[in-house]
């Protein structure tokens, strides 16, 4: 963490001083808003914390409920959930407090005694074998907290706005075109809006106020889910278990604090007829068929912390935007996809739709983008939706099956194992558009492929030789990332460390640091002791006192605290490459260090011209 470039600091560093709107934010909700979040979901409350970087804005986040919320449904923390918790600031300390999973068991009838089950397959967790992040179990609500943390924390100082109701909105003409309606304390009002962004969870108020439709069907099984408290005799009561037995099927996931576990419980086929009357079933008869299914084990529910019944359903917006060539609505979260809650995925997704957004609508609110950048929302997020509901339907047929259904005891373990990059959030590859190259030079590091996430490897970092991931340097403050990884012999790199400074400045508001909008960092091979030349692009001068930022430079050979080698393990050629990186983290372009008027045509695409921004 870098701070004291604006002056001593002796109070947290996390806080960041206020700027713009956050110097003297109203209480009283405006009349006119830049960007109007509705819902304070895991979408909403990341946009929140995303915005909050561009304090020339106002943004405020409206909640029906008058709180934060005490207890939330999603608990399952991707790995790159994980990754994008770092780039906010609290990977750490989420982290401390969570329930890593390390192992997944899967328990199957016994062969001996068909009414009893036996532990079958015992496998790691995919975790961290794919990412150096873990597989976490925590409350959605401290997750909320976090980010709510840091919207309250950036200069922008953004709290939601609890105890007002959404009721509807119509999109017109003019700079704040969105007219929301909205009810408070005070009663009704009208609030404009230049964007809104419908974070308001799956009977989402803001898609029905744009005509938007859930595409989709129920798969007609219900399941019953529960957080509880328990005396048990079943030995893995602290690791994740999916369990198939003749009575049922159970997923069983222990929870943060060493006690909490959740389970979900088979209920079985739905009635065509139901009408959802099986999510009426009283939580004595889940815990009944829980104890069926576990036989010859047992729990004793001591408390029953939270608890519901749903059935199973698989859904995706049938488009994410109000308008496909000019948004100024957009979907998010549950109120775009819903599906099962067994793979995980919801608070995963919705966070990264919110990643997305994020600093897509702060380039072009700020005027270093012009509003076509907003067109990739719903072409980028859309199709990921509809790879998780397909995902999600296999991996909920496969959990639901009946004992004689199964012919392969080890199909699920295998199945875990050989989709893992998918659930842990790795899988999404933006296509082609204005912000994901279509010509990438790939072969130069083949290792970081244009449209999926940066892969971090450690580094040493030159100032003062310690070993760091190279990505956990990226904060979540709308920068774009430019690492430049030098040739041998380091000529190429000054050679387009000269000609990279001009676009850099080009590009940047007048009055704003070097740095302001590209972060660019050069990696070199070889052993950090003997890095000498180091361009003045890579060590720019930062905040009002002018200083010199030190930590913007790296070397890939081995240390004493690391035996990593980037250019090895991520393929970079021998004559070096540039490697652009979105502020979402995303892969945008790999180039060569001989071609630099490459890197300026790139942004032509994506930037407004640099009189137009507003400076940071």
């Amino acid at each position: 963490m870098q701070f004291h470039h604006h002056g001593y600091v002796s109070g947290d560093p996390r806080v960041q001083n206020a700027a713009g709107t956050g110097l003297d934010r109203a209480e009283r909700l405006p009349d006119e808003v830049d960007v109007l979040i509705v819902g304070s979901g895991p979408a909403g409350m990341l946009l929140a914390a995303q915005m909050s970087q561009f304090p020339q804005l106002t943004t405020r986040l409206i909640e029906k409920r008058e709180g934060r919320l005490p207890l939330g449904q999603a608990d399952g923390i991707q790995p790159r959930s994980v990754e994008t918790f770092q780039a906010f600031g609290f990977a750490d300390r989420i982290t401390a407090e969570a329930y890593n999973i390390g192992w997944m068991n899967f328990w199957a009838p016994n062969p001996e005694a068909p009414d009893e089950i036996v532990r079958t397959t015992r496998t790691e967790d995919y975790g961290f074998k794919i990412s150096e992040f873990p597989h976490l179990i925590v409350n959605q609500a401290r997750v909320l907290d976090y980010f709510a943390e840091a919207a309250a924390d950036g200069p922008a100082r953004i709290r939601p706005d609890y105890g007002v109701e959404f009721l509807g909105l119509t999109v017109g003409e003019g700079e704040y075109p969105v007219e929301v309606r909205v009810r408070t304390a005070e009663g009704e009002r009208t609030i404009q809006a230049k964007y809104v962004a419908g974070c308001d969870g799956a009977r989402s108020g803001v898609r029905q106020a744009i005509g938007r439709t859930h595409v989709g069907a129920a798969a007609r099984h219900a399941w019953g889910v529960m957080d509880v408290l328990v005396e048990t005799d079943f030995p893995d009561w602290r690791i994740k278990c999916a369990i198939n037995a003749a009575a049922g099927n159970i997923l069983h996931i222990p929870r943060e604090g060493g006690y909490l576990s959740r389970m979900y419980i088979d209920l079985g086929e739905v009635a065509a007829d139901d009408d959802h009357r099986v999510r009426q079933t009283p939580i004595d008869e889940v815990i009944r068929r829980a104890n069926e299914i576990l036989h010859p084990y047992s729990i004793d529910v001591k408390q029953v912390a939270w608890h519901s019944v749903y059935e199973v359903g698989h859904r995706v917006t049938d488009q994410f935007v109000d308008d496909l060539d000019s948004p100024r609505v957009f979907l998010t979260g549950d109120a775009c996809h819903t599906h099962s809650a067994k793979a995980g995925q919801g608070m995963n997704v919705s966070m990264q739709d919110g990643f997305n957004l994020g600093w897509k609508l702060g380039h072009v609110l700020t005027g270093l983008a012009s509003a076509d950048l907003l067109r990739t929302y719903d072409d980028e997020r859309r199709p990921v939706a509809q790879q998780l509901i397909d995902f999600d339907r296999e991996w909920s047929s496969l959990m639901a099956r009946k004992p004689g259904e199964i012919t392969d005891p080890a199909e699920l373990s295998t199945y875990y194992l050989a989709t893992a990059e998918f659930p842990s959030g790795f899988m999404t590859h933006y296509g082609p558009s204005a912000v994901t190259a279509d010509a990438p030079a790939q072969e130069l590091a083949s290792g970081f492929p244009v449209g999926k996430r940066f892969k971090s490897v450690e580094v040493v970092r030159v100032c003062d030789g310690n070993a760091v991931h190279l990505g956990h340097h990226a904060r979540a403050d709308g920068r774009w990332r430019v690492y430049a990884f030098a040739d041998a012999e380091g000529s190429a790199l000054r050679e387009w460390a000269t000609a990279a400074r001009e676009i850099v400045e080009r590009l940047t508001p007048a009055g704003a640091d070097l740095d302001a909008v590209f972060d660019v960092k050069a990696v070199f091979p070889g052993r950090w002791e003997d890095v000498v030349d180091v361009p003045d692009l890579f060590r720019p001068r930062s905040g009002p006192l002018g200083l010199i930022d030190w930590e913007k430079v790296f070397a890939a050979a081995p240390s004493a605290w690391t035996s990593a080698d980037i250019f090895a393990e991520r393929g970079i050629a021998a004559e070096g490459a540039v490697v652009v990186v979105r502020p979402d983290q995303y892969v945008a372009h790999v180039l060569p260090l001989t071609d630099p008027a490459g890197l300026e045509r790139f942004f032509a695409g994506v930037m407004a011209q640099p009189a137009e921004a507003v400076a940071r």
